[in-house]
């Protein structure tokens, strides 16, 4: 992240040497319906995903939700007062947004330590050179191995920008590498650029503005990414065809999320988003097309995982995975507790109680 550990260090010498963590802060959580599945069922809805161990196989119910954003600032070298490395970190971790407003970010110091990590892989390994599927990969191997943990976007009363590289569910999962993925192709390594674009990727229009921007449902966080050309939803392409249900999963599950509970407009506000939603047609592949399609994937894939539950579009998401004998597989925060591969997608899918089929969206370079 630009200049980011020159600070830090300068932080450590006008401190006086001592270095201190700063406090515990607000959990990352970010959800849609897909993960919102997750999100939803984790938000408090839905969140049902299986997870394949070798020939086992465990499905979860999980809820949770997201929120995410990271301040900047912008120093007087010339002038700059004492300052500890605790305040240091929570200085870099506020900004004011447009209106004035102050938002906070979650940022733990082992959070920016593994980021900077997986820059340094990233640089080591040239992926810019790759293409993007091959960069979400390449980083969400990273990764493998960390802990599933759920309702990580909400666990604060209000919507909070929240960022954690040191613990997933599966739509924070996909949303993180995606995130990193973006500034290694075109080698932006700066941490609060990569914060910028976990918030540009999980609110609507971009833009963290309360608990119903966020694009709770991941058909609806597919679209609004679409339109930004962050992603490309190419499920109708690889012969989708149309879930035909109304996605109202949250509205008709309104005891399930407490912000709705309390706050009569927010319960409006997403029964508006879901009105919207019903004007558009969301396709998925059905299960038993998913092994002939194989040769159409790419690894890096967003997969989201379809569902049968009334008024929900799906109920985890992950990445596809190409093995090393160049079978396609899922990388993904596993509600059975970790980010795991899993060998074989279809087999995957198959397996899932309430799963029908995937859809897929694919990762666009940024220009």
């Amino acid at each position: 992240m630009r200049n980011f550990w020159s600070l830090a260090v300068l932080g450590f010498a006008i401190a006086g040497g001592n270095i201190f963590l700063i406090p515990d802060v607000w959990p990352f959580q970010s959800q849609a319906a897909g993960d919102v599945v997750w999100r939803q069922a984790e938000g408090q809805g839905v969140d049902v995903a299986p997870e394949l161990t070798g020939e086992s196989e465990n499905a979860e119910l999980t809820n949770k939700q997201t929120v995410s954003s990271f301040p900047s600032m912008f120093w007087d070298f010339n002038n700059l007062p004492k300052i500890s490395y605790s305040e240091l970190l929570s200085l870099l971790a506020r900004r004011s947004d447009s209106n004035n407003t102050e938002i906070e970010t979650a940022a733990q110091p082992e959070d920016i330590a593994r980021f900077e990590q997986v820059v340094q892989y990233a640089k080591k390994q040239n992926l810019h050179d790759r293409s993007i599927g091959e960069i979400v990969q390449a980083i969400a191997d990273n990764f493998q191995g960390l802990p599933y943990a759920e309702g990580l976007l909400d666990k604060s009363g209000e919507e909070k920008l929240i960022v954690t590289l040191n613990k997933f569910d599966c739509v924070l999962f996909v949303e993180t590498v995606l995130a990193i993925a973006r500034g290694v192709a075109v080698k932006d390594y700066d941490y609060q650029n990569f914060v910028n674009r976990i918030e540009e990727q999980r609110y609507l229009n971009g833009k963290i503005n309360g608990y119903c921007s966020r694009l709770h449902y991941f058909s609806e966080w597919i679209n609004d990414n679409q339109k930004r050309q962050t992603v490309e939803n190419i499920t109708a392409k690889l012969g989708g065809v149309p879930m035909n249900k109304t996605l109202n999963f949250m509205s008709q599950h309104r005891s399930s999320y407490p912000q709705m509970v309390k706050d009569e407009a927010t319960y409006k506000c997403i029964v508006s988003q879901e009105a919207d939603l019903a004007k558009t047609t969301v396709n998925y592949i059905p299960t038993n097309k998913i092994k002939s399609l194989y040769s159409q994937l790419k690894p890096g894939d967003i997969v989201a995982v379809a569902t049968d539950v009334k008024g929900l579009d799906v109920t985890h998401t992950g990445l596809v995975y190409r093995n090393a004998d160049g079978n396609m597989g899922l990388i993904h925060a596993s509600p059975a507790g970790k980010v795991t591969v899993a060998y074989d997608l279809h087999r995957y899918i198959s397996r899932g109680e309430s799963a029908i089929g995937i859809v897929v969206a694919r990762a666009k370079t940024l220009h």
